[in-house]
């Protein structure tokens, strides 16, 4: 999300929905002698993304840090895949 600051990105977690929210605000001054420009960015943003079951919603937790958004989404124990041992038959 570069150019967005931290207090302009919101996160919600609705029904294993994830929602990601925001709003862009940048104004750009140049005086260069007689010549005097303003240039003005501004726009909302949302997007969603639904999540397996699988996902631990209380424990969702998200880094904001030099315009990049992390969002970590640590799947429940039971979800994680684990490996199970053969044993042979003996006749």
């Amino acid at each position: 999300l570069p150019g967005v600051k931290q207090e302009e990105v919101q996160l919600t977690l609705n029904d294993n929905t994830l929602t990601i929210t925001g709003e862009k605000k940048q104004e750009i001054k140049e005086d260069k002698g007689t010549c005097h420009r303003i240039e003005r960015t501004y726009g909302k943003f949302q997007r969603s993304f639904s999540l397996p079951n699988s996902v631990q919603p209380e424990k969702v937790s998200a880094t904001f840090e030099d315009g990049v958004l992390r969002i970590t989404l640590p799947k429940a124990e039971q979800a994680k895949p684990r490996s199970i041992h053969i044993e042979a038959v003996k006749k």
